[in-house]
């Protein structure tokens, strides 16, 4: 087919299809009704509070959130450093009990070290035990402490 065939048939298509037309409003020439306006302005005005708002509950939401990681964090970094402690205690007791071992002269002494070296272990053991259940609840509380105070600040604003 040559060019001109092409376009001929082009032309005889197009004029097949009716040509619709979106109508063109001239805004400026267009008024809105008063009560449109007004309904539109306080949509906008409420949809810029309701942002406002929102912007502000996420902001704290986030600082709330960085407390509470920080109170955690300093906390597990407390509680890691008293288990630390207390390996060191546990690890240098049987060391010094066989320090201990190496001055006995007779079975009856072995027996009271031993006795006593028992006993000092259990004493140990519990006062450790008291102290990292001490340290878990003050962990605990510290790292709640944010929360509440978001919350409760929340519910204070809520009313």
């Amino acid at each position: 087919m040559t060019e001109t065939a092409t376009a001929t048939a082009k032309h005889a298509a197009s004029s097949l299809i009716p040509n619709f037309d979106i109508p063109k409003f001239d805004m400026s020439n267009m008024e809105m009704p008063d009560a449109f306006r007004e309904m539109t302005e306080k949509g906008v005005a409420h949809a810029k509070d309701t942002y406002v708002k929102a912007k502000v509950v996420s902001e704290e939401a986030a600082d709330l959130l960085q407390n509470t990681y920080a109170a955690v964090a300093k906390g597990a970094t407390d509680y890691n450093l008293k288990l630390i402690a207390i390996a060191r205690t546990n690890t240098r007791a049987p060391f010094d009990y066989a320090h201990e071992l190496l001055s006995v002269k007779s079975p009856s002494e072995f027996i009271e070290l031993s006795t006593a070296q028992m006993r000092k272990q259990f004493d140990m053991f519990s006062a450790q035990n008291q102290e990292l259940c001490a340290l878990a609840q003050e962990v605990a509380t510290e790292a709640a402490e944010p929360i509440k105070t978001g919350v409760s600040k929340a519910f204070n604003t809520a009313h």
